[in-house]
């Protein structure tokens, strides 16, 4: 069965693009057919993959003038595929608002197709706008990258209340796949309070694994390769097939 799940969060500079490109490669790599879906107009999900959008992308797709199938790439990883995203994708934004059942649009999009996929993982852009709304109306759950930094849960209140707004709405199936902490560093104070702190908001949807402030992490996207193959053996790699391990066990256990 699909698990799709948006990986979402408005602030910018919290990994979240890093963490659904490795997340998606890493369980790939754990031998599941994943599919990446660019929704974020800039398009470093689709360029850290060593990607460049087409003719067709997901902007196409939404609109309606391309087929899912035309836009679909391979990526290189094994047991990878992406549907690509660039700038195009602000259009979107603004298209969107005028056209009927407007935050179904992406969920239109990926009906139908998704069956040869165990996981879909949407990045979506670093705000609340319609791309984010549709991605949240098109997955099961949504997977929130959270900076171990101070103000760390900064405009995390307004993220919960847009997803609570989407379950009473457009999505009563949809959940929280769960919290992941990024840029951890445990020798800091700071960190371990963050973690602390969030883990007392979160009340149980955190996840077991940190993800590393590492150098590797920030490098591999200039290579257009996930971390797994631009360092194997680097903490951030480590980190995220950990990540990966814990997602797919946690969905089995459901």
């Amino acid at each position: 069965m699909t698990k799709i799940i948006a990986v979402a969060n408005q602030k910018g500079g919290v990994g979240k693009t890093t963490t659904a490109v490795n997340l998606a490669a890493c369980l790939a790599e754990l031998h599941h057919s994943t599919l990446l879906v660019d929704i974020d107009p800039q398009g470093n999900a689709t360029s850290g993959l060593g990607q460049k959008a087409g003719k067709a992308t997901v902007y196409e797709v939404l609109a309606g003038t391309a087929s899912f199938e035309s836009a679909l790439c391979e990526t290189g990883v094994e047991h990878l595929s992406l549907l690509p995203g660039d700038i195009r994708l602000a259009a979107a934004e603004v298209e969107l608002v005028g056209q009927e059942r407007r935050e179904h649009q992406l969920a239109r999009a990926l009906s139908g197709k998704t069956e040869a996929y165990r996981f879909v993982i949407i990045d979506c852009p670093p705000s609340l706008g319609l791309l984010t709304i549709n991605a949240l109306t098109a997955a099961d759950s949504v997977l929130v990258p959270i900076q171990a930094e101070y103000y760390a849960l900064e405009g995390v209140s307004a993220l919960m209340s847009t997803v609570n707004r989407i379950q009473r709405s457009v999505n009563r199936g949809l959940t929280v796949e769960g919290v992941v902490l990024t840029m951890y560093d445990g020798r800091t104070n700071l960190s371990l309070q963050v973690a602390a702190q969030v883990k007392k908001y979160f009340r149980g949807s955190v996840f077991s694994t940190l993800i590393p402030r590492n150098v590797r992490l920030g490098e591999a996207p200039s290579h257009g390769a996930p971390i797994h193959v631009y360092d194997p053996r680097s903490a951030g790699a480590e980190a995220y097939r950990a990540l990966a391990r814990e997602l797919a066990a946690r969905n089995r256990e459901r």
